[in-house]
């Protein structure tokens, strides 16, 4: 089989496959993020406010608009563009967009972290803790070996993958050399998408400084970093030759960490890292003041982040709160990741998100769930190497004073108190799916956000800022653009179905959905091209600051703040490894969704604050998918 390629008989794999199109063989190909036209930017944030505003809002706000575009905006523009055309090397929102993740200052958990779940191993017996955290383990370190001796497959988008996505195409390219290779790809219809994120997967941290954290990474380290019951160890993964451990090592050592029984610290050090990052960054330095360094460095430069829990998963609700934010003292928020391994063998990974975007770390989880999968390092039957595990695995002991021991407890007070205040919820929609919506033409992702629009307008009677993130990995430093869902159409169209059904025929119905779904597509292929509104309009604002321009009226502009102040955040992914995804609200009015649209069934995950009802917010989605789908189906809906 395939999968056998990267085995030599004396051990398992170090890699996970031998591409021979070398990893990074497109990157320096890859076209750049255009800065789009200052006209379009303008007229695309109107047709954008539109359904927000009403007629004297509008006029004014419309103004504002047009007197930016012919003064101060037109300057900011064409110096953005020049300083542009000087970093041919990146994109024009790689500085600004980590500047903006970096700046913030509230806790990364829940705010910023989210967390795709493993689908569970089809083999149900595989599905044990141990077994489980081996293989993960193993295939995560082949991950990064093949990624780093350049042998991962590149991260290629198939618009007609019979045609690229072959040896014979592979063959080919691999001759082409880096700076023409792109175009070769896209003569087949082929996308290849910028991977500068991917070395930030492993050995990677986030690490707390006032005003503005940093990004630290030590390719050097050779050891995992395994947090259970709130404790912290460590022990080489590889050798000093960079091969990996022995699995039956691995698997020893994980075993002896699951059967230590050291009780839970009294004040675990991993509520430091859910903390307001000004305050966790004075009590760093606080650590480090205290004798810490070595550990602390450990933590920092750890190969990543395993946390075992000790108890198994009651449901999705469960399961969804486990890995958007568990107990607070058994993860590292900071890590690039935490794969997260429960009880009954259930995981998945809560990802910072200031290093990179969901396209890393789904191909990352892609190609660990298909590895453990498909070619397990360890089996039910195998037997842990007979190794001395208490001298290979070290437990970090950190030294607390008063003030860091004041300083956890607050940490886990003010943890206990969020996470208390944070609702998710869940539905799965299982009366239609992406076939039968393709069959009548129409976008799934269009009609879920469609229904997204419609149910809030039957709760709450009005039309609000909403997000969806678009990837803009088909340039180079490409991160994310922002799909506007919220439109006339969707507004028009909720209307009918909500206040004036009577009014309306099944075909009339129709006609508005399509309206809708022709609008989102356009929506969403401007997007995906770099051509969105929004980082355009950040990095325009952001130049004037760093310039210390006084901030234009344009930007002073109510309107313009309610547009950013995001009711409705949505994001989305679909892949045979993730059963679920979420991230809390990014407003503390808001909701956060993750949803998936499968062949025949929608899978719908919300997060909300005690301001808002999210359990009355997912029953009106399903509503409303009912009554999209009903009318696509020809049938007549009553209210």
């Amino acid at each position: 089989a395939g999968w056998r390629r990267g085995y030599s008989s004396a051990s398992a794999a170090e890699y996970l496959h031998r591409s021979i199109v070398p990893t990074m063989h497109y990157q320096k190909s890859l076209p750049r993020l255009p800065v789009p036209k200052l006209e379009d930017t303008i007229t695309r944030y109107l047709n954008a406010q539109k359904p927000l505003l009403n007629d004297d809002q509008f006029r004014k706000t419309e103004e504002l608009a047009h007197h930016f575009e012919k003064g101060i905006g037109r300057e900011l523009h064409e110096q953005l563009v020049a300083q542009d055309n000087q970093n041919k090397h990146t994109s024009y929102i790689t500085g600004p967009w980590f500047d903006m993740y970096l700046k913030a200052r509230e806790p990364v958990v829940l705010n910023f972290n989210a967390f795709m779940s493993f689908n569970p191993d089809p083999k149900s017996e595989y599905n044990d803790q141990l077994i489980r955290a081996t293989n993960m383990t193993v295939s995560a370190i082949r991950f990064m070996k093949t990624f780093r001796a350049g042998l991962l497959e590149p991260e290629v988008f198939h618009l007609n993958p019979e045609k690229s996505d072959t040896e014979t195409f592979k063959k080919i390219i691999q001759f082409v050399p880096s700076s023409l290779s792109w175009f070769g790809a896209y003569m087949v219809n082929a996308y290849p998408l910028d991977m500068s994120q991917y070395f930030r997967l492993f050995n990677s941290t986030r690490l707390p400084k006032l005003n503005r954290d940093e990004l630290y990474t030590d390719e050097k380290a050779k050891h995992l970093l395994v947090l259970r019951n709130g404790n912290f160890y460590i022990f080489d993964v590889l050798d000093r030759d960079g091969n990996m451990l022995k699995p039956s090592e691995i698997q020893a050592h994980l075993k002896y960490i699951l059967s230590d029984n050291s009780s839970a610290p009294d004040f675990p050090l991993g509520y430091l890292s859910s903390e307001n990052r000004d305050t966790w960054a004075l009590l760093r330095k606080n650590l480090l003041d205290n004798g810490n360094e070595e550990a602390l460095q450990k933590v920092d430069s750890a190969v990543f982040c395993l946390s075992l829990d000790d108890f198994p998963i009651k449901d999705f609700v469960h399961l969804s709160h486990t890995m958007l934010h568990g107990d607070g003292a058994n993860r590292w928020y900071d890590k690039s990741f935490n794969l997260i391994i429960t009880k009954d063998g259930t995981a998945g990974i809560n990802f910072e998100h200031s290093w990179g975007d969901g396209v890393a770390v789904l191909r990352f989880q892609n190609e660990v769930f298909k590895d453990s999968t498909k070619a397990p390092a360890i089996s039910p039957q195998s037997q842990p190497a007979s190794v001395d595990s208490s001298r290979a695995v070290q437990k970090l002991d950190f030294k607390l004073n008063d003030a860091l021991k004041a300083g956890i407890t607050k940490a886990k007070q003010k943890f206990d108190a969020s996470v208390e205040a944070l609702s998710l919820n869940l539905i799965q929609f299982h009366e239609g799916g992406k076939d039968l919506l393709k069959k009548k033409k129409v976008s799934p992702d269009a009609v879920a956000q469609l229904a997204f629009q419609m149910a809030f307008f039957r709760q709450y009677n009005q039309t609000v800022a909403t997000y969806e993130s678009c990837s803009t990995a088909a340039f180079k430093h490409g991160r994310t653009e922002t799909i506007r869902p919220a439109s006339i159409h969707t507004k028009k169209c909720s209307e009918a179905f909500v206040r004036e059904l009577s009014k309306h025929s099944t075909e009339e119905l129709q006609k508005l959905i399509v309206e809708c779904s022709k609008y989102h597509g356009r929506l969403t292929k401007e997007a995906a091209m770099g051509q969105g509104f929004d980082r355009h309009l950040f990095g325009l604002r952001y130049l004037a600051l760093s310039k210390g321009i006084a901030l234009p009226d344009f930007y002073q502009d109510q309107a313009y703040a309610r547009l950013n102040h995001n009711i409705i955040s949505t994001s989305t992914l679909v892949s045979p490894a993730v059963q679920l995804g979420g991230f809390g609200p990014v407003v503390s009015d808001g909701f956060g969704v993750g949803y998936q649209v499968h062949d025949d069934w929608i899978g719908c995950n919300v997060s909300s604050y005690p301001t808002r009802n999210g359990k009355e917010y997912l029953q009106c989605i399903y509503k409303s998918l009912e009554d999209i789908f009903n009318v696509l189906k020809g049938k007549k809906i009553g209210s």
